[in-house]
């Protein structure tokens, strides 16, 4: 191993990430080194690029022979932060919310959604998948208790930077929004966009253009 880089990875490196967790725990069930160029080919990779991402993950490959894959998946779950649980919130427990609070993959990736929390009484009090919904007036006091730091937000737009705020002011520090609005928040706090509209606008564009060939 190497010594981990202050450097901030970009954006682009963080992405590919999981695609190389993927490869490199399919690869482990039938050997213990994994190359960069082997990688490479299995997602379509250019070489240098998956090494340069490698040496982010802290960890030294052997000439000929590769990347220890056990240390290297390690390395990249440490650098993802996914070797660590981090408890989240999620306000919204509409279809979108229902949907998100059911995935059972979460764990893999170092997050554990707590609870849910709504305005309608009609969902307040029942269990989701394992999770319990919510008033949202008790948000701010299980955030503090439970020292949560990530809110997912699944709300229709017009509410989206309301809970925004009331997130921030109750100590969250990370924020996914799947809501089409560009929060306003501190400095201090990250948000992740995840806009479905953007996504599906950006495929029916490609199909449209395929079509027309």
């Amino acid at each position: 191993m190497t010594e981990p880089s202050d450097k901030l990875p970009s954006l682009a490196s963080i992405k590919r990430m999981p695609m190389y967790l993927r490869v490199l725990k399919r690869m482990s069930e039938g050997t213990d080194f994994a190359s960069a160029t082997k990688v490479a080919e299995e997602l379509g990779l250019e070489p240098i690029v998956v090494r340069k991402d490698m040496e982010l993950a802290s960890v030294i490959g052997r000439p000929g022979v590769g990347y220890p894959i056990k240390d290297l998946i390690g390395g990249i779950e440490n650098l993802l932060g996914w070797n660590n649980l981090s408890d989240a919130v999620l306000v919204g427990a509409g279809s979108l919310g229902t949907a998100i609070l059911g995935y059972p993959g979460f764990a893999n990736y170092g997050m554990n959604v707590v609870c849910a929390f709504d305005t309608d009484a009609s969902k307040v009090g029942k269990t989701i998948h394992n999770k319990k919904v919510l008033a949202l007036s008790k948000m701010a006091g299980l955030v503090e208790r439970m020292h949560v730091q990530m809110g997912i937000i699944t709300v229709p737009k017009e509410a989206a930077q309301e809970i925004a705020d009331l997130m921030v002011a109750a100590g969250i520090r990370a924020i996914w929004n799947f809501t089409p609005v560009k929060l306003a928040v501190p400095e201090q706090v990250d948000v992740q966009n995840e806009d479905l509209a953007e996504g599906l606008a950006a495929l029916s564009v490609k199909l449209t253009h395929k079509n027309k060939r």
